[in-house]
């Protein structure tokens, strides 16, 4: 073959083979000239090997990809339950599992809606019975065998998850923070459990290939046409009627296929795929049922199709023999060459002993090849030897084999006689014969019950995979909802934190208002009512979905906005608790739920680092009955029956402290709902702890301020024996001496020791204050006589009281010092002393931030020993009693001068009658 000859044939092979590869024209190209023709007609390089011309098999890929398919749906209404036979096809967009009467109809007559559905079959149903549950109404569907029932219903799981995890990568950005991102991506990639093995596809039940066949007869019959559905019926009829008519184009269904094609795409797809398409063997089945001819159009693309394949097969061939002939020429061309070095280089050798050493190498060389020869000779015998032995080896295993079969044969034929046997014997014994029915009725039984053993296992293990896959559903639901919930409490957060700006404009305005024109200030006016009378949200529940939308008091009844009469007042009050919503909503997850998590995780209460520093931060709320309950109970030796005596001599006798107790009770934390009535039952246990307390401590007896103490310990521990215990522990163990006695010492010594501290702490403030001549006893005196009951706001005061109640009094003096250091720069700010006074009387209301009030009372007021304290009380309780006696002293003279003055005056003042009498 030449070289012209060579060439016309690769590139026949180029035109053949560039439709089916796909390839660039380059690209063959670029092959093509790797092939080099020498000048001799030897072909050397490469030869472009031909693309493999198998028909593809794509499309029925794609047709049983799709998830569809003929199942009976049985009709819910109406005393008759009939099966109905539709075709159901899945929709990947909705999520849906439409329903038509055929599969050529465009108008579906209902669907099933997934995205909250469940599956479910029974054992005791039906075969192919299987339910689809959602939260509207079941539907019941029927396969025709058992194997498709399980294919519909893993197919029906497996589509359920991929939507789902395809609306959750929409909104997971929009909702989630990144780290809730990232969790829920390693989520979705999470290998599933195989607790269901995967099923087989039916092929001959689902996919588009049923649909492209004829309908059934049942689906066509009188009995399936859907009455419910009248008007789609008549639209899927008419179109169906419409379509039938070959001149004319009626849009068509989405599962049906065309019948004929154009000239030119069956040339195209007799090239790709070297065979009819599924389409056109429908088409051409579906006219040979039909009766109709072939047309001439068909016996063209017939004989247009077996000619090519025909054909290339021969070229393939002839190419496979010119590849085979090209590398023997190539082998001969390359030992010529070889030869023709040797001999130019003998030609070119210019001496006889050139020569003869070229010859010598030659002999050598011969000698070489002479030896390989003989090496391989005698390998070649080996193997031959191998040969004859393993031939030998394979005869005698075929004699074995032959013995094995022969007595295999005998065998069987013993048995048969056995069984002859045994049949003769059972015709002439009954009881075998009995024997012989009971034992296969039983191996009927087991055969029976290991059938259903069977089909219990899988209804278990489609059970575990639908339980496996509903949790996950739940579990990144759940997911969701917190992320949700954390994006709703920082916009919560947000709004808090702009509507408290407005309101301190207003605050700022309502200042100013003096100095404005009337218009204006009409106008602020109204803005500030309008600002009253909206209404903040509740604070966040955990444990609820929903936020409630109103609420007035927090857990422990105390008003979030309490009522004042003065209206800046009203203004600071919701400042205040909107910011302090504000702070819970941004802190909750972060701080609030890890401190109460650890709360739950504390069994056993004991003193230790770790439950001090828990403290601080302030105890949750179902945990502070039980902490303050532990900690009274650490100080004082509580008696069963010593209340009930103390309340016994209540009743029997009348206390001196009666009516002032009786004046003060109804002025008891006027802003909580538990004693804003007379009839409260919070009011007659108030009264009963006070009483007994007035027995149980005659020295104090009562002293206004311990009816807030009362109160609040019952508020927390609701029992009121545990409240009174609670006030006699902080009155007489925790509280210094002679802090509630006549004259008030221990409190007057406390404001001279947080005078000191003040001072140190707070040098700037202490000399502004000193400079303006403020006297902080005035602010000050009421919040170490009543622990900021009525100054902070609850949440702060509950954790003053936690601190209070763990470490003592020094608690006061930190909390007292951080207040000042919370507000040090707008005092600063103050250069007046009646706007300083009027700023201290309300400053306890701008403070908002209970964790940076605690922070600074045991963080940056550090160090704060006791015994500094106790040195300074003593020291200042010195003082105190020789000021006392000083004062005593004076009271005396001036008593004693009195009587002489008042002697002198009456002996001076007797009249002359007097004096003769």
């Amino acid at each position: 073959m030449n070289e012209q000859d060579v060439n016309d044939k690769v590139d026949d092979i180029h035109e053949e083979t560039l439709p089916e590869s796909g390839m660039p024209n380059k690209a063959l190209n670029d092959e093509a000239n790797e092939t080099e023709i020498h000048s001799d007609g030897h072909v050397i390089g490469n030869i472009v090997d031909v693309p493999s011309l198998t028909p593809s098999k794509e499309d029925d890929r794609e047709k049983t990809k799709k998830l569809c398919g003929y199942l009976y749906k049985q009709g819910i209404k109406g005393p008759l339950k009939a099966w109905k036979y539709r075709f159901f096809c899945y929709d990947d967009k909705k999520c849906h599992l439409l329903y038509y009467r055929m599969a050529t109809d465009v108008c579906p007559l209902g669907s099933i809606d997934l995205h909250a559905a469940t599956f479910h079959f029974s054992m005791e149903a039906g075969e192919g019975i299987f339910e689809i549950r959602t939260p509207t109404k079941p539907y019941i569907l029927k396969a025709i065998n058992n194997h498709a029932k399980m294919y519909w219903l893993q197919q029906l799981q497996r589509k359920r998850w991929e939507n789902y995890n395809n609306v959750s990568k929409v909104h997971t950005d929009m909702i989630m923070s990144s780290d809730v991102r990232d969790s829920e991506s390693n989520l979705h990639n999470a290998v599933d459990v195989d607790f269901f093995p995967t099923v087989k596809t039916p092929t001959e039940v689902v996919g588009l290939t049923v649909a492209s066949m004829p309908a059934p007869q049942e689906s066509t019959s009188l009995q399936n046409i859907s009455l419910k559905h009248p008007w789609k019926e008549i639209q899927n009829t008419v179109r169906n009627i419409c379509a039938s008519k070959p001149p004319q184009s009626i849009s068509r269904s989405i599962f049906h296929f065309e019948e004929t094609e154009q000239s030119t795409e069956v040339e195209a797809s007799t090239k790709q795929h070297g065979r009819l398409s599924p389409s056109l063997n429908f088409a051409r089945r579906a006219k040979k049922q039909n009766g109709c001819p072939p047309s001439n159009n068909d016996n063209i693309y017939h004989d247009k199709m077996h000619n090519p394949n025909l054909e290339i097969q021969a070229i393939t061939e002839e190419l496979k023999s010119q590849k085979d002939l090209v590398k023997l020429l190539h082998r001969a061309l390359e030992s010529a060459q070889e030869e023709k070095r040797a001999c130019t280089e003998y030609l070119s050798a210019t001496e006889e002993k050139d020569r003869l050493e070229l010859i010598r190498h030659k002999v050598r060389q011969i000698e070489d090849f002479r030896q390989r020869v003989e090496l391989l000779e005698q390998e070649k015998q080996d193997l031959e030897q191998c040969v004859s032995f393993k031939d030998f080896h394979i005869g005698e295993l075929k004699e074995h084999v032959q013995l094995l079969m022969e007595k295999n044969n005998a065998k069987q034929q013993f048995i048969m006689k056995l069984n002859e046997q045994l049949l003769s014997q059972s015709d002439s014994d009954k009881k075998n014969t009995t024997g012989i029915e009971t034992l296969q009725g039983q191996y009927k039984k087991i055969d029976s019950l290991m059938d259903d053993i069977n089909a219990y296992k899988t209804q278990n293990q489609f059970l575990n995979s639908e339980i496996h896959q509903l949790t996950r559903l739940w579990r990144n639901t759940a997911e969701k909802e917190t992320a949700l919930l954390m994006k709703c409490s920082y916009q919560e957060a947000r709004n808090c934190q702009i509507e408290s700006k407005y309101l301190i404009v207003l605050r700022k305005l309502e200042e100013v208002l003096p100095y404005l024109d009337a218009e204006y200030c009409e106008v602020i006016k109204h803005l500030i009512e309008d600002a009253l009378q909206s209404d903040i949200k509740s604070p966040l529940q955990p444990s609820t979905v929903h936020f409630s939308p109103l609420s007035e008091y927090d857990d422990y009844g105390f008003m979030i906005i309490p009522e004042y009469e003065v209206e800046h007042l009203k203004l600071l009050a919701k400042i205040q608790a909107l910011e302090i919503r504000s702070n819970k909503l941004l802190t909750h997850e972060v701080v609030d739920k890890p401190l109460r998590m650890k709360w739950n995780s504390i069994e056993v209460l004991s003193h230790t680092i770790e439950l001090k520093t828990l403290v601080r931060c302030g105890i949750p709320t179902e945990h502070r009955k039980r902490v303050w309950k532990w900690l009274t109970s650490q100080r004082i030796c509580i008696s069963d029956n010593h209340y009930k005596d103390l309340l016994i001599k209540c009743e029997n006798a009348h206390h001196p402290a009666t009516q002032q107790i009786e004046l003060d009770i109804h002025r008891t934390l006027t802003n909580n709902k538990h004693f804003n009535s007379p009839t409260s039952e919070f009011i007659q246990k108030l009264r009963r702890v006070l009483v007994a307390y007035s027995w149980q401590n005659p020295t104090i007896g009562y002293c206004q301020g311990l009816n807030r103490l009362a109160a609040l310990a019952l508020l927390v521990l609701e029992d009121e024996e545990s409240a009174f215990y609670c006030l006699v522990d902080i009155l007489e163990n925790i509280m210094p001496a002679e802090y509630y006695s006549n004259n008030l010492s221990g409190s007057q010594v406390d404001q001279r020791v947080f005078k000191d501290f003040l001072s140190e702490k707070l040098p700037r403030l202490t000399a502004h204050l000193v400079q303006y001549k403020i006297d902080l006893t005035l602010i000050t005196f009421n919040w170490f006589l009543v622990i900021f009951v009525d100054s902070l706001v609850s949440d702060i005061l509950l954790r003053v009281w936690d601190a209070f109640l763990y470490e003592g009094t020094k608690v006061i003096f930190r909390y007292a010092l951080a207040i000042f250091k919370y507000n040090e720069e707008e005092i600063l700010k103050l250069n007046n002393e009646t706007e300083i006074y009027q700023y201290l009387s309300f400053f306890t209301k701008t403070i908002c931030d209970g964790r940076k009030l605690m922070n600074i009372a045991f963080n940056e007021l550090n160090p704060f020993p006791m015994k500094l304290v106790r040195n300074r009380r003593v020291a200042h309780m010195e003082k105190f009693k020789a000021e006392l006696v000083e004062l005593e002293n004076i009271k005396r003279e001036y008593v004693k001068s009195k009587k002489d003055l008042n002697s002198t005056g009456n002996n001076m003042g007797v009249s002359d009658d007097e004096e003769d009498a």
